[in-house]
């Protein structure tokens, strides 16, 4: 009784530290799950979205046509515990945690010290057939090159909602900032971020103008908790997400004092159009001051009242035919 209350708390903490340290959340249509191009202003990945209502494309799950899946099953090694011994370990430990509680041990009355001496010899027999049947085989061994990329995709330290600032060059023009930005350190760098970036619905100056404006507008809400303000500015997946963080401030007393933001630089990623809806994800670098206090004291919890910090994050935009644009995913992004 005791193991199985250990293993369902853990299970319960496991998911509630996942879903507080995840990177993005919200959705991108059917690029939720794809990488946006780097830009000028968010040369690195973004973190990817793991908080969202959109389905998983089969492939992702599916070996047949997912090459990834494909080589993480043939470099599986398989281990005692995969296979046969770990179904036959399992069979043994239920049957004898079964004759305990009825009184009996794994052969007869030999009590939970010989219980867990039979099962030791037992293991140290199953292990020697193992290896004398895999005799023949050999390891298989993956390349770094896979965990490189898959540590540089979860990404992101930064908190999992923040607002950022748009600024400098799209690769076909459409730019907007709050100053003027600060220049790449080199033209190949330059180039290689803008290699990617695409525009298939030609964002204008006013949907950049707006989309600097709604950095300050939701920034401004949520930390005013003014939650009539995030249905308006966020789709209705994006805006649950944000109520439950403001949910979980409140529950620990805390609350989120977010002014002065300021749009340092910024420039769009790609822009698309699906199921009759235009998106834009956006690349902004923006300023504020950002601090968490004591609800009752008004106590400076974590953050700096008087020092501006920075973020980048990528911002995915959504308008509907006749509709405003609408936040519907934000993605921190490492620097």
């Amino acid at each position: 009784m005791v193991a199985v209350g250990l293993t369902v708390m853990m299970t319960v903490v496991d998911v509630a530290e996942a879903r507080r340290a995840g990177g993005g959340f919200g959705s991108r249509g059917s690029r939720t799950f794809s990488t946006a191009p780097v830009t000028r202003t968010a040369p690195t990945n973004a973190a990817p979205i793991e908080r969202t209502m959109t389905p998983r494309p089969n492939s992702a799950t599916n070996p047949a046509t997912n090459p990834a899946a494909q080589n993480q099953m043939a470099n599986r090694r398989p281990g005692f515990f995969n296979g046969f011994g770990g179904s036959m370990l399992g069979g043994l430990m239920m049957g004898g945690l079964i004759g305990m509680l009825l009184g009996h041990g794994l052969g007869g009355g030999v009590g939970f010290l010989g219980l867990l001496l039979q099962v030791g010899l037992i293991i140290g027999a199953i292990m020697l057939a193992m290896r004398f049947f895999r005799g023949g085989q050999r390891p298989a061994y993956s390349g770094a090159g896979a965990s490189a990329r898959s540590s540089a995709a979860v990404s992101s330290g930064a908190p999992s909602f923040r607002i950022p600032n748009i600024g400098e060059g799209m690769g076909r023009g459409a730019s907007f900032s709050g100053q003027a930005a600060t220049a790449p350190s080199s033209s190949a760098s330059s180039s290689a971020a803008a290699a990617g970036q695409t525009d298939e619905i030609g964002i204008t100056q006013r949907d950049l103008d707006r989309f600097e404006a709604m950095l300050k507008e939701v920034q401004a809400a949520y930390g005013a908790e003014d939650y009539a303000a995030l249905r308006r500015l966020t789709t209705p997946e994006a805006m649950s997400y944000l109520a439950e963080e403001l949910s979980e401030n409140a529950t620990s007393g805390l609350k989120n004092e977010v002014r002065d933001v300021h749009l340092v630089q910024g420039d769009v990623a790609e822009a698309w159009r699906e199921n009759g809806m235009d998106y834009a994800t956006v690349a902004m670098r923006y300023e504020s001051i950002d601090v968490m206090r004591d609800r009752s004291t008004g106590r400076v919890v974590s953050g700096d009242a008087d020092k501006l910090t920075e973020a980048v994050e990528l911002w995915t935009f959504l308008r509907k035919p006749g509709a405003e644009w609408q936040v519907s995913a934000i993605q921190g992004v490492s620097a």
